[in-house]
């Protein structure tokens, strides 16, 4: 075929364009829908090497970033760019410029909820696998309104629809919501306030007010309780929050204050001598740390002493085994040193008066 030849079914028309404008446009399509996918590919294949365990959080982000990148949009972008080859009608044109603005705030959105889960994630793996699960969904699912409610608004607002009217419908019909479900949402938004503030996990031992139990789940909408004697206690979070919380489960060591009466009658020496017995009691025991022992004050019928000591452990359990080992070593102390502990008694003191004089 000669080089007219050439030229000439070059120049021929096709739906409005010529055939070496459809060559241009397909050759260009080839070739984005060739790179694109390939750059992705050997980006993240060299971010990969830089990282083959762990690294720092915005090369994971950009790799996240990257595997979020869909090939639909791809393809989106290298037709996009191939299309400007061609004269298209203008109703054709706005039926692409729709399509392509739909993928690209498709794509928008899955970005954007990939730097969603990047934040959630960390909380998520620093919790076990019940804390807070239900309340990280919540959170998750909050998210996800959120960023595709956007993304929709962005694309009609990009197509040329007035969105303010209907952001402003939206408004008035989410404050008219709120108003109707506001405990509901009150208790919701305590558990978002939970999980991210973590005041308390599953398993904790609390205290609020006169209820006190173990935290055996924390809920959309409420927590409950294990009681001591057994019982469920369900609080709801909003009401939980707003009362002054008692975390045992957060003690790493426990402050102990005990008192010992002794009898008034005891002699000097060994009232002196009452202190460092104590002490002594204190020191034998393991996990322990002495802070203190004094003679505190008089009290109505004994001496009384004051020791402070710190259990190296929040294990209720262990601390009473040791207070009754610090127990046992007193008795067993003041036994060997005739010391006499004081309960309440009363003494009744007689006297005789002699007999008046010149009586009958």
């Amino acid at each position: 075929m000669s080089m007219d030849e050439l030229q000439e079914l070059a120049s021929r028309v096709y739906l409005g364009n010529e055939l070496r404008a459809w060559a241009g446009a397909a050759a260009s399509f080839a070739l984005w829908f060739t790179v694109l996918p390939l750059v992705r590919a050997i980006v993240l294949r060299r971010l990969r090497k830089l990282h083959p365990t762990q690294s720092a959080e915005s090369l994971e982000l950009v790799l996240a970033l990257l595997g979020a990148t869909t090939r639909v949009f791809l393809v989106a972008v290298a037709a996009w760019l191939s299309l400007r080859w061609l004269n298209i009608p203008e109703k054709p044109a706005r039926v692409v410029e729709i399509a392509f603005l739909a993928v690209l705030w498709f794509q928008v959105g899955l970005w954007a909820m990939t730097l969603v889960t990047r934040l959630i994630h960390p909380r998520q793996r620093a919790d076990t696998a019940a804390e807070g699960a239900a309340s990280l969904h919540i959170l998750r699912f909050i998210a996800v309104t959120a960023v595709w409610g956007i993304a929709l608004l962005m694309l009609l607002a990009n197509l040329g629809v007035e969105i303010m009217p209907l952001v402003a419908g939206l408004g008035i019909g989410g404050i008219a919501l709120a108003l109707a479900v506001q405990n509901v949402l009150g208790d919701l938004l305590a558990s978002l306030s939970i999980a991210l503030d973590k005041p308390f996990k599953v398993g904790d031992f609390l205290i609020l007010g006169d209820e006190k139990g173990t935290v055996e789940r924390i809920g959309i909408k409420s927590t409950h309780l294990r009681s001591l004697s057994g019982e469920m206690i369900v609080l709801s979070n909003g009401d939980l929050l707003k009362s002054r919380v008692r975390n045992y489960g957060r003690m790493f060591e426990r402050r102990v204050a005990f008192t010992v009466g002794i009898v008034y009658e005891t002699p000097r020496g060994l009232i002196r001598e009452v202190p460092s017995l104590l002490e002594q009691a204190i020191r034998a025991q393991p996990k322990t740390r002495f802070d203190r022992a004094h003679f505190k004050s008089f009290g109505n019928f004994a001496l009384i002493y004051e020791a402070v000591y710190y259990v190296l452990n929040a294990d209720y359990a262990q601390y009473m085994d040791i207070q009754q080992s610090i127990n046992l070593r007193i008795v067993e102390a003041f036994d060997e040193k005739g010391i006499e502990f004081a309960y309440p008694t009363n003494k009744q003191f007689s006297v005789t008066l002699p007999a008046p004089a010149g009586g009958d």
